[in-house]
């Protein structure tokens, strides 16, 4: 388990759209660019072995993009290289970060100061919602997952312990990038899971709007 002394100030990012890494959770990744299999390489010589997942956000009237202010940093755990030089690869979610300022350099890839401040609560013990009602939150990802044509294993989400479940859930919804970065701002669970049942109820009521309107 990370401290906040054993967290870099430096570290690679990965601007990514629509790919969300939460505290405590994994993201299997796909890494196939050169520049990122340069950052892959060069992560996986130091000992922290940590890879900053942030969103880019698109500036209004240009076709310039940026980075959000907040993402999440996750510890290389898993690897494996196909037979053609690609890598699959499984980032561990330790803790989200506020950017400060890219550094320049020659790197291939995008090197970024952060700040792990404010974030203390994501290397602790995992969190609990003392008011999630699960049964009614099933029903409404059911009739979610029947709108967007999406299965999964419910006896699994019956059974998994809250944040996993709703972080999960977060990760892995089709939501568009700017619902992604809200999720991963909620500064609790609690308010991760009402973020997340309003984006469900919302995504619900566009599907139900286009039906009349056919």
């Amino acid at each position: 388990m990370f401290n906040v002394s054993d967290l870099p100030d430096t570290i690679p990012v990965f601007p990514l759209p629509g790919a969300l890494l939460l505290p405590r959770a994994r993201l299997p990744l796909h890494i196939f660019e050169p520049r990122y299999l340069a950052m892959l390489e060069d992560t996986m010589k130091t000992r922290h072995r940590l890879i900053g997942m942030i969103q880019p956000r698109e500036v209004p009237g240009s076709d310039a993009r940026r980075l959000q202010s907040i993402g999440c940093a996750g510890r290389l755990t898993a690897f494996s290289e196909t037979e053609d030089g690609r890598y699959m690869i499984t980032l561990s979610g330790i803790s989200r970060f506020r950017l400060l300022r890219e550094v320049p350099g020659f790197a291939p890839y995008i090197r970024a100061d952060v700040a792990w401040s404010g974030f203390e609560r994501d290397l602790g013990p995992p969190e609990h919602d003392s008011a999630f009602e699960r049964e009614p939150f099933l029903t409404l990802l059911g009739r979610y997952f029947a709108s967007q044509n999406l299965s999964t294993d419910w006896g699994s989400l019956r059974e998994a312990e809250d944040e996993l479940l709703i972080n999960s859930l977060s990760m892995l919804c089709p939501f568009p990038p700017e619902d992604k970065q809200a999720l991963l701002e909620a500064p609790s669970l609690q308010t991760r899971r009402e973020t997340l049942v309003t984006l469900l109820e919302f995504a619900l009521r566009g599907g139900n709007d286009e039906e009349i309107m056919q």
